[in-house]
């Protein structure tokens, strides 16, 4: 957030032309981000409250958000201050509603990764000319670039996430994941390019850093997790313990959860405390955002919680992002532990694979 700050501020500057004029546009993108936020962020989130269902989620609901990135947009490029901060500020007052946001974001993210993205990449890539370094020593400028980048990047977020009680796997992940700039480095330096703060032959050399820091992503954290070949159990240690009986509900809706737990509860009441009830929940990884998955576990897991209080049924909870839910739900299921009830498309699976 500091770093976009410090951009809209360079930005209205080089527009302005002058430091006291820049004061004059800086002052009002103030009053247009205390507007978003003060006036149009609460009249969304009322509207997200009121649909957060695929059923009343129509197309004039839909438009209405269009219309305020739209116009939110424009009124940052007359400001002075680029339409990008316009559209990026429409996204951070977006409701907090995590249904209305799955629901939306399935609407709009086709469009956007199938025709909008592409388009950006050509168009990034026709302004790229790669000719203009024909010369050793820009490649060597432009080598330095990209280790200066991925020092700072990479080893600082490592060290960073160290200091503040990661391990190490953790953070040389967080390193490699913060070091792939992609997608908003590409935007960053087509508006240096745009306000000719960036010669060609620089640009070209900031390109080929955010495509060589961002490709080597993949194998960075491949080889993060070859050397740290240890695979943390899914399955929690209070999982583990000893007991005769165990019980896993897999589950999907969450008032099915209820249920489950509920009949769990029935076979094992009688037993004294010598049976154990785990409660899982898997889900797609590509429908879950890493912003919203603490709040999507917390409202799968309530009305599990809810009924298991009531029966004075202690139940484990089990929560995780898959990207392979069979293959999750084996692991599980390897360990002994008594499958009692799954949802039917698991049950399906898993007399296919037995």
């Amino acid at each position: 957030m500091t770093a976009w700050c410090l951009l809209a501020a360079v930005i209205a500057i080089v527009k302005a032309g002058s430091f006291v004029s820049s004061l004059y546009v800086i002052a009002l993108a103030v009053a247009y981000v205390l507007v978003m936020i003060k006036l149009v962020r609460p009249f969304l989130k009322r509207i997200g409250d009121l649909h957060t269902s695929r059923e009343n989620l129509s197309k004039p609901i839909v438009a209405i958000f269009f219309l305020t990135l739209i116009i939110s947009a424009y009124a940052t490029e007359v400001i002075g201050i680029h339409a990008l901060f316009g559209a990026f500020m429409a996204g951070a007052i977006m409701p907090e509603n995590t249904k209305f946001r799955n629901i939306f974001i399935e609407k709009v993210e086709d469009v956007s990764l199938v025709l909008l993205l592409p388009l950006f990449f050509v168009y990034t890539g026709l302004r790229t000319e790669i000719g203009l370094l024909n010369d050793p020593y820009l490649w060597k400028v432009t080598g330095m670039i990209i280790l200066v980048a991925v020092v700072g990047k990479f080893i600082g977020s490592a060290i960073a996430a160290r200091f503040v009680g990661q391990n190490w796997k953790d953070s040389l992940t967080i390193g490699a994941l913060m070091n792939t700039r992609g997608l908003m480095e590409l935007v960053v330096l087509n508006i240096g390019y745009d306000l000719g703060v960036l010669t060609p032959e620089i640009f070209a050399m900031m390109v080929i850093m955010a495509l060589v820091t961002t490709f080597m992503t993949g194998p960075a954290l491949d080889l993060i997790n070859w050397s740290f070949r240890k695979k943390p159990s899914l399955i929690p240690e209070e999982i583990i313990q000893q007991s005769n009986y165990r019980i896993l509900v897999s589950f999907g809706h969450p008032e099915r959860g209820r249920s489950l737990v509920r009949l769990a509860h029935s076979m094992t009441r009688k037993l004294k405390g010598n049976a154990s009830i785990t409660a899982m929940h898997l889900s797609p990884v590509d429908e879950l955002n890493y912003f919203n998955q603490a709040t999507y576990e917390r409202e799968s897991f309530a009305p599990l919680i809810q009924e298991s209080q009531q029966l004075h049924q202690k139940v484990t909870t089990l929560f995780k992002a898959s990207s392979n839910i069979e293959e999750d739900i084996v692991e599980v299921a390897t360990r002994e532990i008594m499958i009692c009830c799954l949802s039917e498309s698991v049950s399906r699976f898993l007399r296919g694979a037995y």
